[in-house]
């Protein structure tokens, strides 16, 4: 009996507290939103191209070699970061200067797997298609119009938040039909690039 009496005391106590307009504490719950980081974005560059075309029976030499023409091409690119790991890229390149018998333009249609080493420095490599054409500055019978698999190496360094230096190596082509320093038989040719140059992304 005295403990009813005892809680219908506690009960009325705070009944009244509530009417007089005494303070009650409410805790709302708190709910944290994740962060959702966009890293999408739309780039475009502009490069030069160390380019060596070469009959496929004869190995890539830094050097003046038999069989092997050297070029400078510029080349321009265009790509679309879908995130920090993958992005899609098109190249177009196309001579500017030539050490004897070559002039020479293609592109090429990537697929850019990346990896963000840190912050600033990305390793990334390029996989897809395209098409190379080269023809003679002489009368030295030059004819190559073909398209192939094409593939290729780079790292590229944040100068900036938009502005991206970047170094790669492409194979834009490996044993491809053409006309290269003959017009009897037809041969295989192999196109080596080494690039280096300025990416700017929006």
């Amino acid at each position: 009996m005295k403990k009813n009496i005892v809680a219908l005391s506690v009960l009325a106590a705070i009944s009244t507290s509530l009417f007089a307009g005494g303070n009650v504490a409410v805790i709302a719950p708190v709910v944290e939103e994740p962060i959702v980081v966009d890293n999408s974005s739309f780039y475009v560059g502009l490069g030069l191209s160390a380019v060596f075309a070469r009959d496929a029976a004869v190995s890539l030499d830094f050097s003046t070699a038999p069989g092997q023409d050297r070029l400078g091409n510029v080349t321009f690119q265009a790509g679309y970061n879908f995130n920090e790991y993958v992005a899609v890229e098109g190249r177009y390149t196309t001579s500017f200067t030539h050490e004897t018998n070559i002039e020479m333009d293609g592109w090429s249609l990537f697929v850019k797997p990346q990896y963000p080493v840190t912050e600033d420095f990305n390793i990334y490599a390029l996989l897809g298609f395209g098409g190379v054409n080269l023809d003679s500055v002489t009368t030295k019978i030059v004819d190559v119009d073909d398209t192939s698999f094409q593939w290729g190496l780079g790292a590229s360094y944040d100068i900036t938040e938009n502005i991206d230096i970047f170094a790669d190596y492409t194979n834009l082509a490996n044993d491809m039909d053409g006309y290269f320093y003959t017009s009897t038989d037809q041969t295989q040719v192999d196109v080596d690039t080494f690039n280096v140059g300025l990416t700017y992304k929006f």
